[in-house]
């Protein structure tokens, strides 16, 4: 008999039907990246001629978080088809949200107040930070609720349909052709002529990969996890634990929060696509051999319900603009979320809104070009400030670091800004960086740990903070030029229709991009 402690992961996933095969397909692709051989689909293609009919104003491919988008915009009279490749079902895994961020959905009339509590799976309280032997930091109210996705897609299946959209399930997307007036898109057996394409095919759509030709990512998060029964009880999270030292040039995190079925938990580390980096499964051994020690729990007194696993490219020319007209990626297509975070569905509910009146816009006044569409999506120099994170949370697989180094250094940190209280540490946990905040950690940090500095200087490179400060200083731009801008609103009236289009959209991007969407709540 196999001892629990030789067991592999093939062991462990073995009876989960499916798993060990989508792991090896994930571990494929990530080898891919690794040993650049990433091929380059060719699926958009541009025709000169009009084409003579439009049938739809919105093709959306890629429901599950599709449907968010094309519920909202046939809700307002625009007639969409979303298509998706499979059936359109929410996965058994909740998605982890914040319900100040869930009101989104509200206020958009996608769901009722009571269909909101309704998908509310779990919720828990609080959650903890931690590095090495640092103190723990707890927060109340972020990432603390469990959505179920199975609820929730299938009340907005029902009130896309009810307000005239149309469901191609079963109907992969094959390929685009953007003419003059509209794009011919071919999934499945069928040609959807639409004026507008929407991209919610995910990080690996064939339209991003066509776009990036190939480019290199600049950073890669790698994650495997289960959702398992068997644990203590337990009511509190973590959003971020480490506890050991750097392990394969790797700084090793975790995250854990209760689930309708048991207890989830993840295991994630940030890296770069060098060929000796790990492959997942690897991880997922190294996952095992750590678990009991982190959750204080014996393998065997385990019943695996879910694995959960994936990488995630990251690049820093995002968020991501297409080259060709009436396409626009939204979502994980988009590289709208930060280098630090997984994307998906708090990614897309926090750009909900300005999407959709965006894209109801540029719909109106047929503001549907690349340029146009660029518009929709904007520099954020929020996200891009937190570059500087993701590489301090990094070890080069030449680089030499003190094993407690990044333990260090995060713990330091991340106890700093909860000195500065929640206003300063909570919207950097929902992926949203604000000036006076970042500007305040950098100060105090600066004072009160000077020699934490010299080791972050030479850790990620000079190169790093010299792309860095540029993007610092927008941030502080896009801060003080909002409020300037809002001011010049009542002026707008006599711009044209497209000039208007512009001008909202650069509201949008000083709102967005200096991290002033951020509604907080305690």
């Amino acid at each position: 008999m196999t001892s629990v402690n030789s067991r592999t992961t093939a062991d462990w996933l073995a009876h989960l039907p499916g798993t060990l095969q989508g792991l090896q397909a994930a571990d494929d692709r990530w080898r891919q990246y690794r040993q650049d051989e990433l091929s380059v689909p060719q699926v958009v293609a541009q025709s000169p001629p009009p084409l003579s009919e439009i049938d739809w104003d919105v093709v959306i491919s890629g429901g599950t978080l599709g449907i968010l988008m094309g519920t909202t915009l046939a809700q307002r009279g625009w007639r969409v088809a979303v298509l998706e490749k499979g059936t359109l079902r929410g996965r058994d895994q909740e998605w982890n949200i914040s319900r100040q961020e869930l009101q989104e959905l509200v206020e958009l009339h996608l769901l009722s107040a009571e269909e909101l509590e309704q998908a509310i799976a779990t919720e828990y309280n609080p959650a903890r930070i931690q590095f090495g032997d640092s103190d723990p930091v707890w927060v109340h109210d972020v990432l603390n609720v469990g959505v179920d996705p199975v609820y929730l897609l299938e009340v907005l299946k029902q009130k896309f349909l009810a307000a005239g959209g149309t469901l191609a399930e079963h109907t992969a997307f094959q390929a685009a052709t953007v003419h003059p007036n509209g794009v011919a898109v071919k999934a499945g057996d069928q040609t959807f002529n639409a004026r507008l394409l929407m991209d919610a095919m995910g990080h690996f759509s064939p339209l991003v990969q066509q776009a990036r030709q190939g480019q290199t990512p600049d950073g890669i998060c790698l994650v495997v996890g289960t959702c398992a029964e068997g644990y203590a009880q337990n009511e509190t999270g973590d959003l971020m634990v480490s506890f050991t030292p750097i392990i394969r040039q790797c700084q090793y995190f975790w995250e854990a929060f209760p689930a309708r079925d048991g207890r989830t938990t993840y295991l994630f580390t940030y890296v770069d696509n060098h060929r000796d980096r790990l492959p997942l499964t690897d991880l997922f051994d190294d996952y095992w051999q750590l678990l009991p020690q982190y959750q204080q729990v014996h393998l065997e007194n385990l019943d695996i319900k879910r694995a959960l696993f994936g990488f995630f490219p990251c690049y820093r020319d995002s968020p991501l603009q297409y080259p060709w007209g009436r396409v626009l990626p939204i979502g994980d297509s988009s590289g709208s979320q930060s280098p630090l975070s997984f994307g998906g569905f708090g990614a897309m509910i926090r750009h909900l809104s300005r999407l959709t009146t965006g894209v109801d816009e540029a719909l109106q006044q047929n503001c549907l070009s690349s340029s146009d569409l660029a518009w929709l999506q904007p520099y954020q120099p929020n996200l891009s400030v937190t570059w500087l994170f993701q590489e301090a949370m990094r070890v080069g697989m030449e680089q030499s670091l003190r094993p407690d180094q990044i333990n260090q250094i995060l713990g330091t940190i991340f106890n700093d800004m909860a000195a500065l209280g929640e206003p300063t540490l909570k919207p950097f946990l929902q992926d949203v960086v604000k000036f006076s905040a970042l500007a305040k950690t950098l100060l105090r940090t600066s004072v009160h740990h000077p020699g934490l500095v010299a080791q972050i200087l030479p850790q990620v490179g000079i190169a790093a903070i010299a792309r860095w400060l540029p993007h610092y200083g927008a941030l502080a731009g896009y801060t003080l030029l909002r409020p300037a801008f809002e001011a010049l609103t009542p002026l707008t009236k006599n711009l044209s229709e497209k000039q208007q289009y512009q001008y909202h959209r650069w509201l949008d991007a000083l709102q967005y991009g200096s991290g002033s969407d951020y509604k907080g709540g305690s």
